[in-house]
């Protein structure tokens, strides 16, 4: 009888986090308007690169396409390629006026490289500017996703937006684990409390694609303030509510599309680099590790362990469990432009995937052999 109703118990715990992903996503997630949309505002779109020659021109490609910035430039800066980048982009632009590529400093104690490449590309941004647009060279943005960004930045009354982009999976892994990003957010955080509350413990944001009001920016100190953070999106969004700023989340589906990984080995690294970043110290890891596994890793093995040992109801509980937790990732894929059947069927083993890759990056930093980029992550 206990075990019947342990069962049940995990199984209600995960039809109310479904709940909540369906509540985010139908009633508090922003969706910026697709369609042709028109700031008077100057923009500065700001591009750090760092041997991105394989995918950097698509994505120039798209901002010199932009619609409904008058008064756009773009600015990017090479951090330190090696393999042609600065070419690539000096071929893209083609003179155009818009377009001014920036050599990146020596980077200097105490500073990881995006957040050092970032604030530079700030600094140097036009005088005029009044929103900056940080975007990674792996973003692909529609014609009109500045400028419905900004519109959005504005209305929300916020000093920093993240519409996170449609994520793009290749490889099986990749469609593995690339959807836990939306899924987990939409699932886990109050989206209206982070909104409304002055709690940097609340707040999430992508750095893909981020659109913050200038002079909030500054205010908040810029990336400078989060200079050796692995995660300096989060932590710049938790700066931003350190300065009495608002900040906000919005489905950037119907703006952009992201492919941040191009292969397995791309993404287990670049997973590795920052996930032991994500969830603090080892054993704070350990209990939201082990609570995921719980909700949506076990429930599967219980039904089947439960229907040949003869327990049917803790079987069906079991069954109820696995479906609630798949439902949760259709909901997820559902609201923002990712894939729903049949990824969803494996769920289980995704978050199973994830638990093996935050415990992989806590071994590697221990070890103190993390990197990036040709970067050691300190």
């Amino acid at each position: 009888m206990t075990g019947t109703l342990l069962a049940w118990a995990l199984t209600g715990v995960v039809g109310l986090l479904t709940g909540h992903a369906w509540y985010n996503a139908a009633r508090r997630l922003r969706r910026p308007p697709a369609g042709p949309v028109e700031v008077g505002e100057p923009v500065a779109v700001l591009l750090p690169v760092r041997d991105e020659a394989s995918r950097v021109a698509p994505c120039l490609r798209a901002l010199l396409a932009q619609r409904g910035v008058p008064e756009l430039e773009i600015v990017v800066l090479d951090d330190g390629s090696t393999d042609g980048t600065a070419e690539v982009v000096r071929a893209v632009a083609a003179g155009d006026p818009r377009v001014r590529l920036l050599g990146g400093a020596p980077l200097p104690p105490g500073w990881l490289g995006k957040p050092y490449a970032c604030q530079q590309l700030a600094d140097r941004a036009g005088a005029r500017a009044r929103v900056l647009v940080f975007v990674d060279a792996d973003v692909r943005l529609g014609r009109y996703a500045v400028a419905a960004a900004v519109q959005t930045l504005r209305s929300a009354g916020a000093v920093l937006l993240s519409p996170y982009p449609r994520i793009v999976a290749g490889s099986p892994g990749e469609r593995l684990v690339q959807p836990l990003l939306q899924w987990l957010w939409l699932t886990f955080l109050p989206l209206a409390a982070m909104e409304r509350s002055s709690r940097p413990s609340l707040a999430a944001a992508g750095g893909q694609f981020l659109v913050s009001d200038r002079a909030g920016y500054r205010r908040a100190g810029g990336h400078a303030a989060v200079r050796d953070r692995i995660l300096e999106d989060v932590e710049l969004a938790r700066a931003v509510k350190r300065s009495g700023g608002r900040i906000a989340l919005a489905d950037g589906s119907g703006l952009a599309e992201c492919r941040m990984y191009g292969s397995w080995s791309e993404l287990r690294d670049g997973y590795g680099k920052s996930l032991w970043a994500a969830f603090g110290p080892p054993a704070g890891a350990t209990a939201v590790v082990g609570l995921l596994l719980l909700l949506y890793a076990v429930p599967p093995l219980l039904a089947v362990g439960a229907a040949l040992a003869g327990a049917p109801t803790v079987a069906l509980a079991g069954l109820v469990g696995y479906l609630l937790g798949v439902l949760g990732r259709l909901v997820s894929a559902r609201s923002t432009g990712g894939r729903g059947w049949p990824d969803a069927l494996a769920h289980p083993l995704s978050v199973a995937i994830l638990g093996w890759l935050t415990f992989r990056s806590y071994h590697l930093r221990r070890r103190g052999r993390l990197t990036w980029r040709g970067r050691p992550v300190r």
